[in-house]
């Protein structure tokens, strides 16, 4: 892969094969709390659902030299509307673009959205304890450590911890004239 720049755009349908050829990377989807091997046509089910207006979810893909190298996105954290002020970040980079600055790309776009454009208060976010390079792109971003969840997921046949973290926004909307 070149080290061209960057681009952060929403993903199409027609991203469907790369995104699921990304997350079914054994280097990536360790890292992720979804299952391995992803079908294409889920992926392409979810993007449909996710593309739709109005819906509650958003996702921004990275793309280098025309290649997919990381998707992020937001997620509604359920159907409660007490919940409504927060969403749920998910986040991969592909292997080969890994300590690269996508992951900075992609977090700096998906923050602005959820910040300027969404009103989103609370973001939040599960992540391995042993991953060391997201948890610090997370705080980089703001990200504050909550809590450990002893077990909480299945990583190759191995309970695995993960941390808890919360991002306030630092600049809520405000009303005119205030």
């Amino acid at each position: 892969m070149g080290m061209g720049a960057v681009t952060i755009r929403r993903p199409t349908l027609a991203d469907a094969p790369a995104i699921a050829a990304g997350v079914g990377d054994p280097a990536v989807f360790g890292g992720l709390l979804q299952m391995p091997y992803p079908s294409e046509a889920a992926w392409r089910q979810r993007l449909e659902d996710t593309l739709k207006l109005g819906a509650s979810d958003w996702m921004l893909l990275a793309e280098r030299d025309g290649e997919v190298v990381g998707l992020a996105g937001l997620h509604s954290v359920g159907p409660s509307p007490r919940r409504a002020h927060a969403r749920m970040l998910g986040m991969w980079v592909a292997r080969s673009a890994q300590g690269q600055g996508v992951g900075t790309a992609l977090m700096q776009a998906l923050v602005d959205v959820a910040d300027r454009w969404m009103g989103v208060l609370r973001l939040e976010l599960t992540v391995n304890v042993d991953n060391a390079p997201a948890i610090a792109l997370y705080r980089r971003f703001g990200f504050e450590m909550e809590g450990t969840h002893r077990g909480y997921a299945l990583r190759d046949g191995v309970l695995v911890d993960c941390h808890a973290m919360a991002r306030w926004n630092p600049q809520p909307p405000s009303r005119p004239g205030t």
